[in-house]
């Protein structure tokens, strides 16, 4: 695979940790079955802020994290105006009308069945174009925690309300034993 000036197409992931050099070194044999040359390059955590603000990279791996009732923070995710601005969210660099569109959808929307359609719409624009890659996410939160405490009904992903929604319950420390 060459670019239009015959040059052999090359690209960089760069991390800012080395364990995740373990999910995107997935990646390589695939690439290089194409002829696109794969460099992964890990740098400390300075560079690595400075290189993605000034959006100096290839690929990187990134996070967005959302909530049940997505909003305005899709602006600054995936909005044309973010592109531009040094150590935006838009790390992609997406200029698309029609991102921005539904993004005003979600934001505007007057209902949760609006919310809801106009947040799978933007969806599965990001990946029709290929702007993502997803590499993994999970249906539920993990943690750790003692099971001698019980708690009030939480939110679907609520892991919080520490101490306030939870309490010390000695009849499931008792069943436990003295265990720290």
């Amino acid at each position: 695979l060459v670019k239009k000036d015959g040059t052999p197409v090359a690209v960089e992931f760069l991390l800012d940790n080395p364990s995740f050099e373990r999910i995107v070194l997935f990646y390589k044999p695939s690439l290089e079955r194409l002829g696109i040359t794969v460099n992964v390059r890990t740098v400390d955590d300075a560079q690595y802020q400075n290189r993605v603000r000034n959006f100096d990279y290839d690929i990187i791996s990134d996070i967005w994290g959302q909530s049940l009732s997505p909003g305005n923070e899709q602006r600054d995710f995936w909005g044309s105006q973010a592109a531009d601005i040094p150590g935006s969210r838009n790390t992609i660099g997406i200029k698309n009308p029609v991102v921005d569109k539904l993004i005003d959808k979600i934001i505007f929307a007057k209902d949760r069945e609006t919310l809801v359609a106009a947040t799978k719409a933007l969806d599965r624009v990001l990946l029709w174009h290929y702007y993502v890659v997803p590499q993994f996410t999970y249906g539920f939160s993990r943690y750790a925690r003692w099971d001698r405490f019980s708690h009030a009904p939480l939110p679907k992903y609520g892991r919080s309300g520490l101490p306030t929604l939870w309490w010390f319950d000695k009849e499931k420390a008792d069943k436990i034993g003295k265990r720290s």
